[in-house]
């Protein structure tokens, strides 16, 4: 029988070329979220509703927490076109909300797709969304509410909060 080594089951940066992107929403406030909860939804930089950040999905570690937190967020694949719309109309600059951005969401996208971090754009790690329009069910998982994996619809969801 083959033994697999503790490397085999992590994706290696270098070998996988293609980046998947997520976008993240936390959709719950602070009441009853566990302290080990409370701590991975922090290292996300998820630590107000409706704040979203876009992070590498291939990332083991990732993966981790988002098992760890699925009931107090939304999250899927966000597409190009959205991301650009996102860093465009939310993006901050790390100086401040009042500070001219120096890139445009086209070019960022771009970068980001190529495995740059926000950080190294000189953009915050993280987006302040509106409330949804129309509103959502915030209790319940994905087919019937917003919670956990949402698969495509997260692109749409973005679009009403933006």
């Amino acid at each position: 029988m083959e033994q697999k080594t503790m490397t085999e089951g992590k994706v290696n940066k270098e070998k996988n070329t293609e980046q998947r992107l997520l976008a993240l929403v936390r959709i719950t406030g602070m009441i009853g979220v566990k302290k080990h909860q409370a701590q991975t939804l922090d290292r996300l930089k998820l630590r107000r509703k409706y704040s979203c950040v876009v992070v590498n999905g291939n990332d083991v570690s990732i993966k981790g927490m988002l098992d760890k937190i699925k009931f107090f967020v939304a999250y899927g694949p966000i597409d190009d076109k959205t991301l650009e719309l996102l860093i465009d109309k939310r993006g901050e600059s790390v100086l401040g909300r009042k500070q001219e951005k120096n890139i445009s969401g086209k070019d960022a996208a771009k970068k980001l797709g190529e495995g740059s971090s926000l950080s190294d754009l000189g953009l915050k790690g993280f987006f302040r969304l509106h409330p949804p329009r129309k509103g959502i069910h915030s209790k319940l998982q994905y087919p019937k509410g917003v919670l956990g994996n949402n698969k495509e619809a997260i692109n749409e969801l973005i679009g009403r909060m933006l």
